[in-house]
């Protein structure tokens, strides 16, 4: 089991990386949008932080078109994914500025250059 810090306690999520047809499912059910996307994320209770869907065809193209590794977008979508379970949000442009810094600062400590500077 994956395990995250979250307001100082250890919570657990699942990861559910899925063909881009269950995330259009998923994507439509829950947010009534009829389309895939890359990264969904599903609020837990109490201990449990929530769970995270990854469609994996969007996800792949995503790197593609980008330059990036596929392992490298994969944990920026699962970081990405944690944030919003912690209550982050980018809907906003000052909501975005508090998140995006985080998953920077997080894919940092992996390894991972930052996602939002375009490739050079």
């Amino acid at each position: 089991m994956l395990r995250v810090m979250l307001a100082l306690r250890i919570v657990g999520f699942c990861i559910l990386l899925a063909d881009d047809k269950t995330l259009r499912r998923l994507n439509r059910d829950f947010r009534g949008k009829n389309k895939a996307t890359n990264v969904l994320s599903f609020p837990g209770a109490g201990d449990y932080a929530g769970d995270i869907a990854i469609a994996h065809g969007v996800t792949r193209g995503e790197a593609k078109a980008s330059g990036k590794k596929f392992a490298d977008h994969a944990a920026h979508l699962v970081v990405h994914g944690v944030l919003h379970l912690a209550g982050y949000d980018h809907e906003r442009p000052k909501d975005a500025k508090l998140m995006e810094p985080l998953e920077v600062k997080i894919l940092g400590r992996l390894g991972i250059a930052d996602p939002y500077k375009a490739a050079a």
